[in-house]
């Protein structure tokens, strides 16, 4: 007999999870949803392949969400539309793909170690 309580885990969630996506909710409301704490939810993607490929669906379906708020608020369909907020928002929420940082990497030759040299 495992040690611990059973796991409330059921295979309905991972719709669930979808459509807290498609709500454009992140992961802590999805949670909140599930009435589960953080850690659950992540130990949940690494026991189960269904939930963590629904979770993977969701955050895409999220991220589609808030574009597409973006993309009212731009053209004037959402009143009192702050882009300034709605950038930060976006910045700190998708960083993969709204991030500014710029990675710069300086190599030698043939991606060897730089070497400096000084001529008199």
């Amino acid at each position: 007999m495992p040690a611990g309580r059973p796991s409330k885990y059921k295979e309905e969630f991972c719709e669930t999870v979808v459509e807290c996506g498609r709500a454009g909710m992140g992961k802590l409301e999805t949670c909140a949803e599930l009435d589960i704490c953080y850690e659950t939810f992540e130990n949940w993607q690494k026991q189960h392949e269904q939930f963590s490929e629904a979770v993977k669906r969701a955050q895409q379906l999220s991220q589609a969400w808030w574009e597409r708020k973006g993309r009212e608020g731009a053209i004037g369909e959402i009143s009192n539309f702050n882009a300034t907020t709605y950038i930060f928002n976006m910045k700190n929420r998708f960083a993969a793909d709204w991030r500014d940082k710029q990675v710069s990497e300086h190599v030698g030759k043939d991606d060897g170690e730089l070497v400096f040299k000084w001529q008199k």
